[in-house]
């Protein structure tokens, strides 16, 4: 099985700490984060994805907006010039801790934060990303495991 992710999902899950915009949306959003966790590949959609899921019932929700799709193209872009590699609807990428230790470098160091703009998200990101992604829930590990943390191989 795949977590399917629209591609500006890919960088909100770096950031991913537990809020969101209703209970049930946490929920969902706790369980793939776990199974993105585990290793579970990515899958990435055009649209609604397994984390928009919750919203859908909604005909006003946000998923299906203009802005959401230039979020989506800004983060492709981005992610493909970060990964190397050309992506698309469709590519499915391995769930590892490189990727996303590479991710949260390159976030943290706003390579990859042209579809944040405007987002209503991006302050409490920017504090998250700031404090070495501390109780991020998307595979992150522990300081301890690692040695110095994000920010600081940053500045070495």
């Amino acid at each position: 099985m795949t977590v399917r992710l629209r591609p500006h999902h890919l960088l909100c899950m770096l950031t991913f700490v537990g809020e969101g915009y209703s209970p049930a949306f946490v929920a969902n959003y706790r369980r793939l984060a776990g199974r993105l966790s585990a290793g579970e590949p990515i899958e990435i959609v055009s649209g609604p994805d397994d984390i928009c899921a919750p919203l859908l019932s909604d005909e006003d929700a946000h998923c299906f907006g203009a802005s959401v799709a230039g979020r989506d193209a800004a983060a492709l872009a981005d992610i493909a010039c970060l990964l190397g590699r050309e992506l698309e609807i469709g590519a499915v990428i391995a769930s590892d801790p490189a990727l996303f230790e590479k991710m949260r470098r390159a976030f943290s160091a706003g390579l990859t934060r042209r579809a944040c703009t405007g987002c209503e998200w991006s302050s409490l990101c920017d504090r998250i990303a700031g404090d070495d992604y501390a109780g991020a829930l998307v595979m992150k590990i522990s300081r301890s495991e690692t040695g110095p943390g994000i920010s600081a191989r940053l500045r070495a």
